[in-house]
């Protein structure tokens, strides 16, 4: 059953499962959701599926400089 955030037309996150080979972009609020239940129908629980590690890098990037913490 699709839930209510699927249809919406926000951000959506890409994840990849490199194990399963898959690639996806899941609705912004449906991702902890939806790699929880992928890792632990898949994999066992273990965090294998993720958000894309460069969207990560990317987002912690942002966050640090609006934070102030990259100022010397």
């Amino acid at each position: 059953m699709p839930t209510s955030s699927d249809s919406d037309d926000g951000p959506r996150v890409p994840i990849i499962c490199p194990e399963c080979e898959t690639h996806a972009r899941i609705p912004l609020g449906d991702v902890a959701e939806r790699l929880e239940n992928h890792n632990e129908r898949l994999h066992d629980g273990e965090a294998v599926a993720e958000v894309d590690p460069e969207v990560k890098e990317s987002l912690a990037d942002i966050v640090a400089e609006e934070m102030g913490l990259l100022e010397g």
